[in-house]
């Protein structure tokens, strides 16, 4: 388009080449009459009397020989490209595809490569500059033909000066300007995404990409200031990605770090497919808020967990018996995280997350299984930040559509790094970069709108209202403090062998994502996202205009009064209640399972029944009641938590609660019991978990007697290869019998 071509070059460029190209047809017969009286006066070629628009097919026409054959045919496509384009089309075409010099092709890059600014930027000297190099190119050499090149440029001046395109005063200061010196390096703010956009099929195409300088300037300095510190543990490449959740627009495309070659830094770590640790957990929680499987506040349990030979650990390696899903969401705890995919069922966590653009799960769900959740499947930083967003433009989306349905499932799409539709550069296309700024865009994707998406606008309001809460690195609770805080809903991922550190954040503007790693795979300790992706993404954040927060969809919400101990929905036996919001599904929810009715003596030290005690001498309670494990775990990080009191001797245990489980090994799963050096059978602990502690348990392997044990119930023991039975009965009588398998052989 004539509008990519500065009037200063077009006027200069015009004059000096064809100027009468606003009349001809492409064909120039005075231009041609006179380049043949020149040459016959010289004895040879010293003019070839071709117009601009003869020019561009010549360029189009690459290596061909310059002989009066190819002259007619240059005469006969300029002659069809007049009456298809413009002229300011055609100048734009010549002013992308001319040679300004050495290996510098096109106004842009030769006005970045001499003069280090944008084409609207020239001043008349350098237009006139640039308007004589494409007729003698070679003659732009440092140290070589400078004064001739300089004569041309000033001689080109006056005449700009006689056409009336400049003053007198104009033409002084114009012609005291001095040639530029070294070529500039091109500026490259984001070049991994430049190779990106080559990759994907643009290459020799012109792409307006939807980069903020300023944002791409701040955060790829943000980066590397923080590469300084990652390097002295030896960790060398890092990535962000800053998106405009409105649009999906990339604003800032830091790919890597400046850590040189050696370090991989030519690797683009945004694109590249890696372990997504914890990073994946929200969308979890927020589809198990959306089919009401739990409220916020649930106890999830968090206790030794084997399923189906995955055996996953939380990263501190200690357990709280149970915990609020909330709480095990900003705490990252993995083995709660297990459990929900386990209700939730991991095959349809797999179809979500492919539906809202996660497209490295190029394997069958039960390639995966439930270790997806943990990092068992990877993502790419592009994807993974363009969800988040997602979400949040669902979100900020829903109150645009008032009515029952509110909306578009296409919200969720991936991030967005061009303005506009990449144009064929070559002399026949124009190549044409309107900024529409993105919205046009959007707007394309609009469809009829849907009554639910892929994740409601609830289930987010509350995922992203749990995440704001997650402590921020180096800072604890004291954030919250200051006013002026920016509120951000973030979530940070770690991948086994510390290989990965992953930090995204979202409010209703903008979503950072941060990966920090080592390119070629290698493990680091300290590398976790908390500790080195997180900082990068705060800084950024911080650099980042704005401090809205999302408004919640009340109407997808409802108050109900949840159990205050169990987090579930409450029933007549929770003696205290909370009233929350919850998503409107989440009156589906189960309601609390853990408060029992239990029947206690007058001095309510003991427990009772109709067996042992008159209706007179019992007093009826609510008692919260955790399973034995989790009970086991749980009073050891909650003080306030009672253990049933016994019964009194007298009574016996009617057995309608269970008094102890096994923690190690689980019904039914294989162990492996390994031979030390010298041939000997090695042992295993086994531990059971009993609601009173000072009781008394005595052990049985296979009908055989093996040992007591008081207090902390373990014991040590190498049976052999086979199936067994672990039999234990405590004092009281209760009995516990449980099968196992021993893999390791003779």
């Amino acid at each position: 388009k004539g509008g990519n071509v500065p009037d200063k070059f077009k006027r200069a460029i015009v004059l000096f080449e064809d100027k009468r190209f606003y009349s001809h047809l492409g064909f120039d017969p005075l231009s041609f009459a006179r380049a043949i009286r020149q040459n016959g006066r010289e004895g040879k070629i010293v003019s070839g009397g071709s117009t601009i628009t003869m020019q561009v097919i010549r360029l189009s026409r690459k290596d061909k020989d310059r002989t009066v054959l190819e002259k007619v045919i240059e005469i006969i496509l300029a002659t069809r490209l007049e009456f298809r384009f413009s002229k300011e089309e055609i100048l734009s075409l010549y002013a992308v595809h001319a040679p300004f010099g050495g290996n510098v092709v096109g106004l842009d890059a030769a006005c970045w490569r001499y003069f280090g600014r944008p084409t609207e930027e020239l001043s008349w000297a350098e237009a006139a500059l640039l308007a004589v190099l494409p007729n003698n190119p070679s003659l732009i050499h440092l140290g070589k033909n400078r004064e001739k090149l300089l004569a041309k440029r000033n001689r080109l001046l006056d005449r700009l000066l006689l056409s009336d395109a400049m003053d007198q005063l104009t033409l002084g200061l114009a012609k005291s300007e001095p040639l530029p010196e070294n070529p500039l390096p091109l500026p490259r703010l984001a070049p991994h995404l430049l190779d990106r956009i080559s990759k994907e099929g643009f290459a020799e195409k012109r792409v307006t990409s939807s980069i903020d300088k300023q944002h791409q300037i701040r955060s790829t300095q943000i980066v590397q200031d923080h590469f300084h510190r990652l390097a002295a543990n030896q960790i060398f490449n890092a990535g962000a990605l800053v998106l405009e959740v409105k649009t999906g627009l990339v604003l800032a495309y830091v790919g890597n770090t400046q850590s040189g070659s050696e370090n991989n830094e030519q690797v683009d770590v945004i694109n590249a497919p890696r372990s997504t640790g914890s990073i994946l957990k929200p969308f979890l929680f927020a589809a198990m808020l959306d089919e009401g499987k739990i409220l916020q506040h649930t106890l999830i349990p968090d206790v030794p967990t084997r399923l189906e030979g995955f055996s996953p650990k939380n990263f501190s390696h200690e357990y709280d018996g149970a915990v609020p899903a909330h709480q095990a969401l900003t705490r990252s705890l993995n083995i709660p995280a297990v459990q929900e995919l386990r209700i939730y069922r991991y095959e349809k966590f797999y179809s979500l997350l492919k539906n809202i653009g996660i497209t490295t799960l190029t394997k069958p769900a039960d390639h995966y299984g439930l270790s997806m959740i943990l990092g068992g499947a990877e993502g790419t930083l592009w994807e993974i930040t363009g969800a988040y967003a997602s979400m949040a433009r669902t979100l900020n989306n829903y109150f645009e559509h008032p009515g029952k349905a509110r909306y578009q499932r296409n919200d969720f799409h991936a991030p967005v790094y061009q303005f506009n539709k990449p144009t064929d550069s070559s002399a026949m296309q124009i190549a044409s970069s309107p900024r529409n700024d993105g919205r046009e865009f959007a707007q394309s994707l609009s469809v009829e709108l849907e009554t639910s998406s892929w994740l409601s606008a609830a289930s987010t309001y509350l995922t992203f209202d749990a995440l704001k809460e997650v402590y921020r690195p180096g800072e604890g609770t004291g954030w919250k403090m200051f006013n002026s805080s920016k509120k951000i809903a973030w979530k940070t991922g770690t991948s086994f062998g510390f290989r990965d550190g992953w930090a995204v954040g979202v409010n209703p503007d903008y979503a950072v994502g941060v990966w920090v790693g080592n390119a070629d795979g290698e493990g680091r300790p300290g590398l976790t996202g908390t500790e080195t992706a997180a900082p990068i993404m705060f800084d950024i954040f911080s650099s980042l205009p704005g401090n809205a927060w999302f408004s919640p969809p009340v109407s997808e919400m409802v108050e109900v009064a949840v159990c205050s101990m169990s987090g579930h929905r409450a029933m007549q036996n929770c003696p205290t209640t909370d009233t929350i919001s919850v998503a409107l599904a989440g009156l589906q929810s189960p309601p609390c399972p853990h408060h029992k009715k239990i029947h206690l003596s007058l001095s309510k030290r003991h427990r009772v029944h109709s067996d042992c005690a008159a209706p007179n001498e019992m007093v009826a309670a609510n008692w919260f009641v955790l399973p034995p494990v989790q009970e086991y775990y749980f009073k050891n990080k909650n003080l306030s938590y009672q253990p049933l009191p016994p019964f009194l001797p007298q009574c016996e245990n009617p057995a309608t609660l269970a008094q102890m489980d096994l923690v190690y090994p689980k019904p039914n799963s294989k162990i492996f019991i390994p031979r030390h050096l010298d041939n000997q059978l090695g042992s295993s602990v086994f531990e059971v978990a009993h609601r009173n502690p000072s009781v008394q348990i005595f052990w049985h392997l296979d009908g055989a007697f093996v040992g007591t044990t008081n207090g902390l119930h373990k014991i040590s023991l190498s049976p052999s290869k086979g199936i067994h039975k672990l039999t234990l009965v405590d004092e009281n009588g209760e009995t516990l019998i449980r099968s196992f398998e021993v893999l390791s052989g003779d």
